[in-house]
């Protein structure tokens, strides 16, 4: 089944009972049990049918062994470290969203864990950031802000070679770029609430593993710990899954416009896009990802305003989100990733002038009209 057809009709697609061609929304807490102990479900929990639609589903798409649905993407990232104990070392990539540092530093640090951050483009750094205590390797491709682009399938042997688990975020991408448990990855998570789900409607996180051991001790750790996604948000994702594809290609499109648009704006002094041939990271996107994202983040020319920019703009949206049917901006440095230090964040190239965009779905003469007025305003035109 080729992968679009298999957004519509991967997983549960249909109801068994009625067939309703929607997953109903299952809002019990309790399932009857008319023999002890032989339930399929007993507590929503542990598991419930609307949740498990959307789990079948993206572990389907990411040729995965078992998904599962959180409550955020912050839980989901949560729960995968909770595989580990204290002592446990990590090697981290250098340019992960800032909620994820906000974790790594003021949670997972406080329980005894230590990390090593790099820039897991470099594969020497990363092999000479292990140590006896690492256990995993975990990184973002590509990178937020940044769209660093990491060979996936190099770390993933380095993984493998040192007896580690590889676990990628994929959010920037979704399933129909990159399938890193296809370049031999162990773990993929998801922010659902981005591309996947992709109206801007719903919290989620997900969670794909390789292997059946890995997987129970993933679903062990949802049900003790409880993060869940509601069978509401879990009916919703599946719903905006549907269209991902539909989607994607809008987003690509529009995307390579912006980009090429900005290519010859004055007022921009960097371009981060994997598409951009000068890239360094454009073949190792070229060799893995099937397109290159709806993100593009840009820095103006020092001195100018970052904020005075995105808030002139009319069309596209200053938001703390992306992967949305709108286009949506931000500034890194006061919002997504506010809560990293000034210093690591400009030692890790997050400038203070630099703007994350996320491409929408609109009319790309609206979107390229709403950036030039911007341009112009800040040229005092």
């Amino acid at each position: 089944m080729e992968f679009n057809t298999k957004l519509i009709h991967g997983g549960t697609s249909i109801d068994e009972t009625t067939g309703g061609m929607s997953v109903p929304i299952h809002m019990a807490t309790t399932f009857q049990q008319k023999k002890i102990g032989e339930s399929k479900y007993d507590y929503s929990r542990s598991g419930n049918p609307t949740r498990e639609a959307v789990e079948e589903l993206i572990a389907d798409l990411e040729g995965g062994d078992a998904g599962l649905a959180f409550a955020s993407g912050s839980a989901a990232i949560n729960a995968i470290f909770s595989l580990f104990s204290a002592g446990d070392h990590f090697v981290v990539g250098n340019d992960v969203y800032g909620g994820t540092f906000r974790l790594i530093d003021g949670v997972l640090k406080r329980f005894g864990m230590t990390f090593t951050v790099v820039d897991t483009r470099d594969l020497s750094a990363v092999e000479q950031a292990i140590t006896a205590k690492t256990k995993a390797i975990y990184l973002e491709t590509p990178t937020n802000p940044l769209l660093r682009v990491t060979d996936i399938e190099a770390v993933a042997q380095i993984a493998r070679q040192h007896d580690l688990l590889s676990i990628i975020d994929n959010t920037f991408s979704s399933p129909y770029i990159q399938r890193p448990l296809e370049f031999g990855v162990d773990i993929v998570i998801h922010s659902a609430s981005k591309y996947l789900g992709g109206h801007s409607d719903v919290i989620g996180g997900l969670v794909v593993a390789k292997g059946d051991k890995l997987a129970e001790d993933l679903k062990y750790l949802q049900n003790a710990i409880g993060g869940i996604l509601s069978p509401h948000d879990s009916w919703l994702l599946q719903r905006g899954m549907k269209t991902l594809g539909l989607r994607m290609r809008a987003h690509l499109q529009n995307a390579e416009a912006v980009f090429n648009y900005l290519s010859k704006q004055q007022l921009v002094s960097k371009i981060y896009y994997p598409g951009d041939p000068d890239n360094p990271d454009f073949n190792t996107a070229k060799k893995q990802m099937n397109g290159f994202g709806g993100m593009i983040s840009f820095e103006l020319q020092e001195g100018l305003d970052p904020k005075e920019f995105v808030e002139q703009l009319q069309v596209i949206t200053v938001a703390e989100s992306l992967g949305a049917v709108e286009s949506l901006i931000e500034i890194p440095a006061l919002m997504t990733h506010g809560s990293i230090p000034r210093e690591i964040r400009l030692t890790n190239g997050i400038q203070d002038e630099l703007i994350r965009l996320s491409v929408g779905v609109e009319d790309i003469n609206d979107l390229l009209a709403d950036l030039e007025q911007s341009f112009n305003h800040l040229k005092g035109n």
